[in-house]
């Protein structure tokens, strides 16, 4: 089986919840502390007609033409190739995936399969061949209902119209449900797909067995209803402090108001709400760097050691890369964000999709830490905030928000400017514009972390105060 298991959290963004209209699915992929990623783009026609997965050893024959995809893969391939998010050529978003679990008496009729298709092989398999969301569901639901998957998982897509969340229940069971264009969601860790309605094709898709499944082996505890969290998933201890927590906070920060008599640990909170304020792209990525701000459980903040450390937080050390897909955008330009290494210390970077390269160092990860590599420029950096936290972290916040206001006017201007290209000159164009202030965000975590570097040679234990008269 994989020698990695993400522990994620993830937020889709209905457009009509949005501020500008567009859809937004994003994910912290949290796994190791140090373990590069890098973001790539495959060319149209890339793809082998054979892929075998060194995780599983699963052998698929693929279709013949694969689209242009960004994608996030590991700095090796030696468990797998784990590109985890990516938008393709058509504007279809996908990010896989956020790690669940199934309980013992579904998995005692439908087990996890040990050789089939698993989280490190989903992207490379389903994105390069999709046109659009609804397609990459069914795509990807299939080939589980086909081959079988050793984990129990859940899946965002995207595209220009509607985002949907897919989830898989057991070895080869699943259901997916589209995101109402007025909601959000949070995920993180459980099963949170709640009642599934048959007789709505629009909303739902599922695998065609699953209700003679259930009936056959007994497994609704509600009869009468379908809830696939009930049904599938878990509601146990290490639920009410490892999962739970991070959707109630989600609620607190979008739906205070309807969300203010829940409590951080129940086991029943919606997997749709409707946020009280439009939400722009950085109320996505204050979610995915957050930590229990403004309340007691805030592991930097001021409550007790015991409550700073009762729950799992959502951004934290083992986070590789934080992602937000956006699509649906006015200028149809989609936006691939993404944070190398802990979202909270590091900056959300905008690529457009449509480009044909990234910049070196975003190709480029090892261990050791090289610092040619833009997972550990940003690592470098981040670290070296933690060192002396009080006295860094306002130094790490001046870059963060100079680059995020850069960022919204270099998109605004590449917007303006794109509308009168096309073809090949767009692509350049876009992919020019990208690896640019990719570069430039470099820079500045270079130059912070010189300034760190400065600042921290005052603090070394063998120090006196002199008299500069001497």
């Amino acid at each position: 089986m994989s020698q990695k298991l993400s522990a994620c959290t993830s937020i889709l963004i209905g457009k009509k919840a949005s501020r500008d209209g567009s859809i937004m699915i994003g994910r912290n992929e949290d796994a190791k502390a140090a373990w590069p990623k890098r973001l790539v783009v495959h060319a149209r026609g890339e793809m082998p007609s054979q892929f075998v997965s060194k995780d599983t050893k699963l052998e698929l024959s693929l279709p013949k033409i694969s689209a242009r995809y960004t994608a996030t893969p590991e700095w090796t391939d030696k468990y797998g190739l784990f590109e985890e998010a990516g938008i393709n050529e058509y504007g279809v978003a996908m990010s896989a995936t956020e790690s669940a679990y199934s309980n013992d008496l579904v998995l005692g009729y439908d087990p996890l399969v040990k050789e089939g298709l698993n989280e490190e092989a989903m992207v490379t398999v389903v994105l390069p061949y999709v046109k659009t969301a609804r397609e990459g569901v069914q795509r990807l639901g299939e080939l589980v209902a086909k081959y079988g998957t050793g984990e129990t998982n859940g899946i965002l897509f995207a595209d220009d119209d509607e985002a949907w969340y897919l989830e898989t229940g057991a070895g080869h069971y699943w259901v997916a449900q589209r995101i109402p264009d007025d909601c959000y969601a949070v995920v993180a860790n459980q099963l949170a797909i709640q009642e599934i309605d048959f007789n709505d094709p629009d909303n739902f898709m599922y695998h065609p067995g699953i209700q003679e499944f259930v009936e056959k082996n007994h497994l609704n505890p509600h009869p009468g209803t379908f809830n696939f969290r009930q049904i599938f998933g878990t509601a146990d201890r290490s639920d009410a402090v490892y999962s739970e927590p991070r959707v109630w906070y989600g609620h607190q920060m979008f739906s205070p108001k309807a969300a203010q008599n829940e409590q951080p640990e129940a086991t029943d909170l919606p997997f749709l709400m409707k946020p009280e304020r439009k939400l722009s792209i950085f109320d996505a990525q204050a979610y995915l760097g957050s930590h229990y701000e403004g309340t007691p459980f805030d592991p930097i903040g001021t409550g007790s050691d015991e409550e700073k450390h009762r729950y799992r937080p959502i951004s934290l050390a083992k986070t590789q890369e934080a992602h937000i897909l956006q699509t649906s955008r006015a200028s149809k330009n989609s936006i691939h964000w993404i944070a190398m290494g802990v979202a909270n210390e590091s900056t959300f970077v905008p690529f457009f999709s449509n480009i044909n390269d990234t910049p070196a160092p975003y190709k480029r990860g090892k261990l050791p830490a090289q610092l040619n590599s833009a997972y550990w420029i940003f690592k470098h950096a981040s670290v070296l905030v933690d060192s002396h936290l009080h006295d860094f972290l306002p130094m790490l916040r001046d870059v963060q928000k100079d680059c995020n206001a850069k960022a919204i006017a270099m998109i605004q201007a590449t917007d303006e400017k794109a509308a009168g290209l096309a073809g090949a000159k767009l692509t350049n164009y876009l992919t020019r514009q990208s690896e640019n202030f990719a570069t430039d965000v470099l820079n500045a975590y270079r130059q912070l972390s010189l300034e760190l570097i400065t600042k921290m040679t005052d603090y070394c234990p063998l120090n006196f105060n002199t008299d500069e008269n001497l």
